[in-house]
């Protein structure tokens, strides 16, 4: 029953991701918006009832028409878990704890990650996609991964956040390389400095890519080719979203899918 149960929800979640993905609209939330539409005009009646013609904060008929929400009634107080959150929340302490003088970051998530680190410490960030920004304490640098003009050894602190799994794929609009995913690696092993260390994160499980969406990595080939760096910490984001620590790398070799965060030093 548990294997029919399972086969079924993978049937319904092929088309539901297709729909999703070419019409950019997420079907469960269109239908949280139309069951939430009568009570919305129950409580917008029931408001109006309830004050006086010259009340400054009446509902008019503009503010019906135009800026209605209709699903946040079925939503909780916020997300706790999820990749993106243990990730960007594990890295930010562990770089404050560590307290480097200068941190560089490659392709990770601006409005998370880099956020939580430009609470305490200026960030200078490299991606291959622009970025128009007048935040303090965030420098800017379009760059490719694949070949970073920086100089060898020059950095003792640096991030590179589910991003080197895109590499060489086609969807940030960079070059199409297969091998694009070890040519990132290699740069990001070539500007550490002894005693620096790279915070690193992406998919592990069985091995694989999903074109053009990400590769699923093997923690192993991440380990082996980083050979001049020492794996120092390691936790995982399994597949609930939720975060393994303390865990073992080894023990995320054969999952489906997981995230895997890596924290590399260079003797």
């Amino acid at each position: 029953m548990n294997t029919l149960n399972i086969n079924f929800r993978q049937v319904v979640e092929i088309p539901y991701r297709i729909i999703t993905r070419i019409t950019g609209t997420d079907i469960r939330v269109f239908f949280k918006n139309i069951t939430g539409l009568a009570p919305y005009i129950r409580d917008w009646v029931n408001y109006n009832r309830q004050v006086a013609d010259d009340f400054p904060f009446r509902a008019k008929l503009s503010s019906f028409l135009s800026h209605y929400t209709l699903a946040d009634r079925y939503e909780n107080a916020g997300v706790a878990k999820g990749e993106y959150f243990h990730q960007d929340l594990w890295f930010a302490r562990k770089i404050f704890l560590d307290n480097p003088e200068q941190h560089w970051d490659i392709g990770s998530r601006i409005d998370g990650f880099i956020a939580h680190l430009l609470v305490f410490r200026q960030v200078n960030v490299i991606d291959i996609r622009k970025l128009d920004s007048q935040v303090t304490g965030l420098s800017f640098c379009q760059d490719d991964i694949t070949n970073l003009k920086i100089a060898d050894s020059s950095i003792k602190s640096i991030s590179c956040l589910h991003t080197i799994e895109h590499i060489g794929l086609g969807r940030y609009a960079d070059p199409i390389d297969p091998l694009g995913y070890l040519k990132g690696m290699k740069e990001l092993e070539r500007v550490i400095a002894p005693g620096g260390k790279l915070y690193f994160s992406t998919p592990i499980g069985n091995e694989r890519v999903e074109f053009n969406a990400h590769r699923i990595f093997d923690p192993l080939t991440i380990i082996e080719n980083f050979p001049s760096l020492k794996l120092i910490n390691f936790a995982a984001i399994n597949a609930q979203g939720d975060l393994v620590e303390p865990a073992e790398w080894e023990d995320f070799r054969y999952v489906d899918y997981a995230c895997g965060l890596f924290i590399f030093k260079k003797p």
